[in-house]
C-alpha cells in the first residue's frame, strides 16, 4: 500500500485522462469544450502508440454490431461524428465501400440475416448482389464466390491523423499532455482520486480510465473486478503501392463464432493491407509478428485475392486488441469513487472515439463535476497524408512560396522537408522516428527508410538540438 498523499486544494486538477491513445484523446478534445483543468497522461511518448497505431483504419457503419448494445449505439453516432470531423480537419477519408462476401451455402443464406441486423442497427442500405455483379465490382477476386452484402458506407481513414488531430486540438485549449508518464498506482479517497505516476503525484477530482489493454488494471486497483482484458493479437500485411490496382472495395468474410476472419482493404495511404489475424494471449506487449501468422495470412489471402500474394509486401505489423468476456464496451461511471471506466474498447473504438467521447462527458458530470457552459474550440487541419489527396509536393503555389516543400526526403511516400520541418515545429512534436512516420509518412514506403533514413535522422538529431534548452 502506498504512503498517503496529502490533499491541497490548490493543487487539485478537474479530470485525469489514462490513456493517449484514439479514445483518450477524444476524451481529452470534448473536456477542451468546457472551462476544466484536464490531463491527459500515456505512458508512451507520443499519444496514438500502442493500440491505436495498429489498427485496419476502416471508418464502420455499424451494419454488423450487435443490436442494441452499447458499442451499437456509439458506433453508429461516431461514424456520423468522424465523417463530419475528418473532412473538417484534413483527415484522409475515403467512402469506398464494402463486399461481405459469401463463398459456400451457409455463408450465402447468412447474408440476408446480416442484412436484416444492419437495419437494427440503423443502418439500411445494404443490397444483396450475385456472383456476376460481385465479379463484374472486383474482377480479381479469387474463384468461388456466390454472392455478397454490398455496404456501401464502409470507408478507410488515417488512423494516425485523427489521434493527433484530436490531441492537437485538446492541447491547443489546455489540456495538459503528460507522455512518458507510468501511472503506479491510484487510490479514491473522500472526494478526490490520488493517481501516484512515474513523474509525480496527482490530485484529481475524477478519474478517466482510457487505459486500453491495462484498463482492467487500473479497474481491478480501484477494487472492480467487471472485466478481464485479454490480448488479442491482430497481424497484417502491407503491400505495395502497385497491388492497389488489384482491389476496389473493402472485402470482408463473412462473420463466424472466432470473429470477424481476415479481410482485405485498401488504405488511403495507396496501399493494400491483408489481416487481421485474431490471436488471444498473454502477454499485453506481444506486437511481434511471427511465421505462422504471416502464413495463415497468405493463405487466407491467396483466396480471396489470388494476385494479392504475388506481390511485393512492404511491412508487416501486430496490434493487440483489448477484449474482454463480454460482448460490450466496459464504459461505467462510479460516482462515489468519482471515476469513470472506459473498458474494453475494441476494434470498434476508431469509429466510436468522438461518442464514446461525448458519453464519457455525462458520465463525469455524474461523478459530481460541474462541467459548466460548453463551447467551441478553434478548428485544426492536420497535414494530409492520403494518397488520394492533393499532397505538398503537388502544390505549384505552396512550393512557390516556400521551395522545401519541394525538396522531397523520401521518394517512396513523396515526403518534403518542408513536411518534416513543420512536424518538428508542431504543437504536438514527434519524439522519435515513429512518431515522425505517423506525422509525415516518411521511412513508411517500399524502402522501408533504405534510402532516406539517414538523412530522416539527420533532421531529427536536428530537431532535438534546436528543442533543447
Amino acid at each position: 500500500m502506498s504512503d498517503p498523499l496529502p490533499i491541497e486544494p490548490a493543487g487539485l486538477v478537474d479530470v485525469v485522462i489514462v490513456g493517449a491513445g484514439v479514445v483518450g484523446a477524444a476524451i481529452a478534445r470534448e473536456l477542451a469544450h468546457y472551462d476544466l483543468d484536464v490531463q491527459l497522461i500515456d505512458a508512451a511518448d507520443d499519444v496514438g502508440a500502442r493500440t491505436s497505431k495498429a489498427n485496419t483504419a476502416i471508418l464502420h457503419t455499424g451494419f454488423d454490431a450487435t443490436p442494441g448494445t452499447l458499442e451499437s449505439r456509439l458506433v453508429r453516432r461516431g461514424y456520423e461524428l468522424l465523417g463530419e470531423y475528418a473532412t473538417s480537419a484534413g483527415i484522409a477519408l475515403e467512402r469506398i465501400g464494402a463486399l461481405l462476401i459469401a463463398w459456400d451455402l451457409e455463408q450465402l443464406d447468412a447474408l440476408d440475416a446480416l442484412a436484416a441486423k444492419a437495419v437494427k442497427n440503423g443502418y439500411e442500405e445494404t443490397t444483396r448482389i450475385g456472383a456476376g455483379e460481385l465479379y463484374g465490382l472486383e474482377p480479381h477476386l479469387g474463384p468461388g464466390a456466390l454472392g455478397a452484402l454490398r455496404v456501401p458506407g464502409e470507408s478507410i481513414i488515417c488512423p494516425w491523423s485523427t489521434t493527433l488531430a484530436f490531441a492537437t486540438q485538446a492541447v491547443r485549449a489546455g489540456v495538459t499532455l503528460r507522455l512518458e508518464t507510468r501511472v503506479e498506482h491510484v487510490e479514491a479517497r473522500d472526494d478526490v482520486v490520488l493517481v501516484r505516476t512515474s513523474r509525480g503525484d496527482v490530485v484529481t477530482r475524477v478519474l478517466v480510465n482510457a487505459a486500453g489493454l491495462y484498463s482492467d488494471v487500473v479497474d481491478h486497483t480501484l477494487g472492480h473486478d467487471g472485466f478481464h482484458v485479454t490480448p488479442r493479437r491482430g497481424q497484417l500485411l502491407v503491400y505495395d503501392k502497385l497491388a492497389r490496382p488489384l482491389v476496389r472495395h473493402i472485402l470482408l468474410p463473412v462473420p463466424s463464432s472466432l470473429g470477424k476472419g481476415v479481410l482485405v482493404a485498401p488504405t488511403v495511404y495507396g496501399n493494400v493491407l491483408l489481416g487481421p489475424t485474431a490471436e488471444d494471449l498473454d502477454d499485453k506487449t506481444a506486437t511481434e509478428s511471427t511465421a505462422d501468422g504471416i502464413a495463415f495470412l497468405l493463405e487466407k489471402g491467396a483466396r480471396i485475392l489470388p494476385a494479392l500474394v504475388d506481390e511485393e509486401v512492404s511491412a508487416v505489423y501486430a496490434g493487440l486488441r483489448a477484449a474482454t468476456e463480454h460482448g460490450d464496451y466496459q464504459i461505467e461511471a462510479h460516482p462515489d469513487q468519482h471515476y469513470v471506466c472506459v473498458g474494453g474498447i475494441r476494434s470498434t473504438g476508431l469509429t466510436a472515439s468522438m461518442a464514446i467521447a461525448q458519453y464519457v462527458a455525462q458520465l463525469v458530470g455524474e461523478c459530481g463535476l460541474d462541467l459548466g457552459a460548453r463551447h467551441e474550440l478553434e478548428p485544426v487541419i492536420v497535414p494530409m497524408l492520403g494518397q488520394a489527396f492533393e499532397r505538398p509536393y503537388q502544390r505549384a503555389d505552396l512550393i512557390d512560396d516556400d521551395p522545401t516543400f519541394g525538396d522531397i526526403v523520401c521518394h517512396c511516400e513523396r515526403v518534403s522537408r518542408g513536411e518534416i520541418r513543420d512536424a518538428f515545429a508542431s504543437d504536438l512534436a514527434p519524439r522519435g522516428l515513429d512518431g515522425l512516420r505517423r506525422r509525415t509518412r516518411a521511412m513508411n514506403g517500399r524502402c522501408q527508410g533504405f534510402y532516406c533514413g539517414a538523412v530522416v535522422e539527420t533532421l531529427l538529431d536536428e530537431a532535438r538540438r534546436t528543442s533543447s534548452p
